[in-house]
């Protein structure tokens, strides 16, 4: 029984932090209509701050607190509330959650950029020196008592300020009404800041409460959001009381598992996921309103030409052909996930693109079908490869049972909750035999990915690789096209517009979500298949929620209705931001930030880059001559490249400097004016005047 008090204690304690962070997170959502996914990247940066004042800096605990919770916390508030939602705040919720994305995989590599994560470091619990309490046969720390205390407190002055102020009615306010809150003379910006730093003072709240209890890791602290948000759908994200209720069970279900599991080497991976498993649970059984500031409007879906689709899967293969001529052994490997990456990041146009439905866990459907591959094809049986889009697509119409019922934010925490026990149970999991069958994804760490074998010939080169992963790129965006210009494609574009609608006029709701969930989750097995054939040997953590955060920013800057996205992406992660980080120290940890950063600029292009360097191309396209001098310089260069006159690198860069010329000349002549552009007043004068042309002119003037 003794022990039974202790651990109940230790998940009190534990609540009480949960609840100060999810009632931040219930109190930004509640008042301006924002889910913040960053929400406990906030608080690990504030975690971040108040030990390097304290630890590095020697600042006394009363000003470093001071300094973190009154200056720094709702300055950043500010910050985020002025620069980065009020340009988003007429986009739908879908936008506005990926600025929140954005944030959230930009402030983590941030942190990794400040402070070194090869470094062990560490907070001391406050009075950490002072005599415990003794309640009965549990003992309670000042620590502990100091966090259940602050809990109360945030409960009743939340409370007191939300239903008991003129500025707590506006911050409920503004976020149904922004324009009619503002005929009442109240501030609806007013209030959103003012909400924004209660939340953001909140989160750095609770990262200081729980940093010393963890490991001073950004990507651990940021990611105890998890049971906060689980905290917060036990309120249904309104409700403050509730959400101290869920933060109890959370708090209380992870101290009771570590204490009563049993230890083996399957279960401890549980306790770690249970919180992601209560989530997915609690979305799953509570009823949800509806969500507090959609946007209902969807943007047109550009209808890809067969033509046109027709040579982009043959300037990928041709593209793959060159790479693979170019690049060396070793540039193979660091360079050779392009076209991998382009097919996972493809997965996201059919799901988010044409259906509207946002999943985060694609990356976890592409270790899925790696792991797949690196068992069942372990001898490059090429039958393997469609088994694992099979297993992929499989556990992708499993996961569309539950976006049923869930949509926007909740279909996104629901996709991260299946992302999180996935990380950090299920892909962690050591060989377990069953009926005689080995079961294993990683074999607790890392499996060997063979090339494949097609008709005896096996594939094991670099170059040989890339040109398959290509040609697979150019088959899945064939695919996409056909699905987009057939019936099913506007049947989801349908289904995105308006589900009753769609459910009304005969659309099958469950069979049309299970295929598209399918179809992507297949899509992104099989890039993931592809990334460990290049890669040769790959780990759960290539497949982990963080990993997969800049892949979903970067395919939403490309733009998720657009079939050229998988190339644009693959370019991006595996071929450009490659070579900026090869720079040095400095330039990686600005890579590193660069997917958060274009997140946050998309605003400025909703409709994505991928339609606007379409855009600019167009006219290269159409331009024969342009096109067919390109063409034959292109050739030329790849023939003295093979002749090793000259250097791989030197013939891509003028590749790359041919082209964008080329493209500058198409545009040049496309808008030179023709002779029939010219006004009359300018004949003669900016064209060679004609004999023609006087009869013209007195035919005009006659009839004028």
């Amino acid at each position: 029984m003794e022990q039974f008090f202790t651990f109940g204690i230790v998940g009190l304690s534990t609540a009480a932090i949960y609840a100060v962070i999810g009632s931040g997170l219930v109190l930004t959502y509640t008042t301006t209509g924002v889910f913040n996914f960053a929400h406990g990247a906030a608080g690990m940066m504030a975690a971040f701050v108040y030990w390097q004042l304290t630890g590095g800096w020697g600042v006394p605990v009363p000003l470093a607190l001071i300094l973190v919770l009154a200056v720094l916390a709702p300055g950043f508030g500010l910050l985020i509330e002025r620069v980065v939602l009020r340009p988003v705040q007429g986009l739908g919720d879908a936008e506005r959650l990926v600025m929140t994305v954005a944030m959230l995989s930009g402030l983590i590599a941030a942190a990794r950029w400040i402070w070194d994560p090869n470094k062990a470091r560490s907070l001391p619990k406050f009075f950490e020196n002072s005599d415990a309490i003794d309640i009965g046969p549990a003992t309670v720390t000042w620590h502990q008592a100091l966090t259940m205390i602050v809990a109360v407190a945030v409960a009743v002055g939340l409370r007191v300020l939300l239903y008991g102020t003129r500025i707590g009615a506006e911050m409920r306010a503004s976020v149904d009404d922004r324009a009619l809150v503002g005929l009442t003379g109240a501030n609806p910006v007013r209030a959103n800041q003012v909400a924004w730093i209660l939340g953001t003072q909140l989160a750095a709240v609770g990262g200081i409460l729980i940093a010393p209890a963890v490991t001073l890791d950004a990507s651990q602290l940021s990611l105890l959001i998890v049971s906060a948000y689980t905290a917060a759908i036990f309120g249904r994200l309104r409700s403050l009381p509730l959400t101290f209720v869920g933060a109890i069970v959370v708090g209380c279900l992870e101290s009771y598992l570590t204490g009563y599991l049993p230890q083996n080497q399957y279960l401890p991976g549980l306790r770690l996921a249970a919180p992601a498993l209560l989530l997915f649970l609690a979305l799953l059984v509570f009823p949800h309103r509806r969500l507090r500031g959609r946007d209902t409007k969807a943007r047109p879906v550009p209808v890809p030409s067969v033509r046109g689709t027709l040579l982009f899967a043959g300037a990928v293969v041709v593209f793959g052909l060159v790479l693979a001529s170019l690049l060396g052994e070793g540039d193979l490997i660091t360079y050779g996930s392009v076209f991998s990456f382009g097919v996972i990041a493809l997965s996201y146009v059919p799901l988010a693109g044409y259906a509207g439905q946002i999943s985060l866990c694609q990356l976890s459907m592409a270790g899925i079908g790696a792991a797949v591959w690196a068992h069942a094809g372990g001898d490059g049986q090429l039958w393997a490869l469609p088994l694992a889009v099979v297993i992929a697509a499989v556990v992708g119409a499993l996961i569309s049972l539950p976006a049923l019922r869930l949509s926007g934010v909740y279909l996104a925490l629901g996709t991260t909750a299946f992302a999180f026990v996935l990380d950090r149970w299920i892909f962690t999991l050591a060989p377990v035999e069953v009926l005689g069958l080995k079961l294993s994804l990683f074999d607790g760490g890392s499996v060997d990915m063979p090339g494949p074998s097609l008709f005896g010939w096996h594939l094991d080169d670099g170059s040989e690789l890339m040109v398959f992963s290509a040609v697979w790129l150019a088959l899945a965006s064939l695919a996409v096209m056909a699905l987009r210009r057939g019936r099913f494609g506007r049947q989801l574009i349908a289904l995105r517009d308006s589900e009753a609608a769609y459910t009304t006029l005969g659309g099958h709701l469950l069979l049309s979500k299970m295929a598209v969930f399918a179809l992507s989750a297949g899509i992104a097995g099989l890039g993931g298949a592809l990334y460990g054939m290049q890669q040769r040997s790959v780990s759960s953590d290539q497949f982990s929620f963080v990993a997969g955060l800049p892949l979903y920013l970067v395919a939403v800057v490309g733009g998720l209705t657009a079939v050229g996205n998988g190339l644009f992406t693959g370019v991006a992660l595996g071929g450009s931001f490659p070579v900026i980080s090869a720079a040095g120290v400095f330039a990686k940890n600005i890579t590193s930030l660069m997917p958060s950063l274009a997140g946050l600029g998309l605003a400025k292009n909703p409709d994505g880059a991928v339609p606007e360097i379409r855009g600019r191309y167009e006219a290269l396209g159409r331009d024969r001559p342009v096109l067919g001098v390109l063409l034959g310089a292109g050739v030329v260069l790849w023939v003295l490249q093979l002749q090793d006159v000259l250097a791989g690198w030197v013939a891509f860069w003028l590749a790359v400097f041919l082209i964008v010329a080329a493209q500058l000349v198409a545009q040049a002549r496309l808008a030179r004016p023709t002779e029939s552009d010219v006004p009359v007043e300018w004949w003669g004068v900016r064209r060679a005047w004609r004999r023609e042309d006087e009869e013209v002119l007195a035919r005009g003037i006659a009839g004028g």
